[in-house]
């Protein structure tokens, strides 16, 4: 009986006492990529962080833990992402003057389910050499001038998925069906790699202009068997007509059941702050999104641009049509 009861009370203190001050993440994202923002804010605050590193399967990972789950945050990259989170019911609004002042609405979700952190340009890397103008415009990517020299990654990547809703939102679907037909016949290979091995392919010569995002040019940068490749493109903005230069996040969401709700949101006001959006950016080769920070000087040095003002829920909403149009096209094919 007694040790029934005490059973009973200990039960009762577990949920009734508060958690221990601690921060967990899932992330979508390389540790080493956030670490150092993280040991500045246990520095700061005394509040530990633990990052569990995920590949894949985050959704069904936090459905199959449910109200158990330690993860307080959900750090990921692309749009799609943040907002396949939100929409399978996992993350809960926060709501805070200061990450309403440091992020944009246009990075934000409109009900404070997720927030952008930094962002990434989806660019043209063009030859040197062969085509060192590359293209003012995502349509021109369908011009017959480039037939045969255009190299881009699988179709039914995330990234490539958002850069064709971004193409839906600005030409209706029957454009960019057009359109991403006239960048398939204008392929020089079959689609393949990551953004990385695009420059390699262009530096190669199998082909005179490549898609990618900007942070890349920075890590290959940083990589002495990759610099040949990076210094034999130039980066190029294009723009879609009557808009800009279609940017991708990356961002943060609180997960619904975080124990460290309190701990939680103080982080993320931490990584909105000023400060930390600069060194988070510089870390990545990105783009912080704060009022009036800015990129590193490598970041900077690649020109600047004018990024499409559209919010990016509208072109996830947009993520079916824009996979279906891929399949239809059979882009990969």
């Amino acid at each position: 009986m007694f040790k029934t009861l005490r059973t009973a009370l200990l039960a009762s203190l577990a949920l009734t006492t508060p958690a221990l001050a601690e921060v967990n993440i899932y992330s979508y994202r390389q540790p080493e990529l956030i670490q150092p923002l993280m040991d500045r804010f246990t520095q700061e605050t005394g509040i530990p962080v633990n990052i569990a590193f995920l590949k894949k399967g985050m959704i069904e990972k936090l459905r199959a833990e449910g109200k158990r789950s330690p993860a307080d945050l959900i750090f990921t990259v692309d749009i799609a992402r943040l907002s396949a989170v939100v929409n399978a019911d996992l993350t809960q609004p926060v709501t805070s003057d200061t990450l309403t002042a440091n992020i944009p609405a246009d990075l934000r979700d409109p009900d404070n389910q997720w927030f952008g952190l930094t962002t990434r340009a989806r660019v043209v890397f063009a030859s040197k050499d062969r085509a060192p103008e590359g293209v003012a415009t995502y349509d021109e990517l369908a011009d017959p001038k480039w037939n045969g020299r255009i190299c881009t990654r699988s179709g039914t990547h995330a990234y490539t998925v958002a850069l064709v809703s971004a193409a839906i939102y600005h030409m209706g679907e029957e454009g960019a069906k057009t359109w991403l037909q006239g960048v398939k016949a204008n392929l020089a290979r079959k689609p393949q790699g990551n953004d990385r091995a695009q420059v390699k392919a262009v530096w190669a010569g199998e082909c005179d202009i490549a898609l990618g995002n900007t942070y890349y040019m920075g890590k290959m940068l940083n990589n002495p068997e990759q610099v040949p490749w990076a210094e034999s493109v130039n980066v190029v903005f294009p723009v879609f007509k009557n808009g800009g230069t279609h940017v991708n996040v990356s961002g943060m969401a609180l997960a619904k059941f975080a124990p460290h709700r309190d701990d939680a949101i103080r982080l993320m006001e931490f990584l909105a702050s000023p400060e930390a959006q600069e060194i988070y950016a510089e870390q990545n080769f990105e783009y912080p999104v704060a009022p009036g920070t800015k990129p590193s000087e490598l970041v900077a040095s690649w020109g600047t641009f004018t990024p499409d003002p559209v919010n990016l829920m509208e072109i996830a909403k947009l993520r079916p049509a824009a996979l279906r149009i891929i399949q239809e096209v059979d882009f990969d094919g």
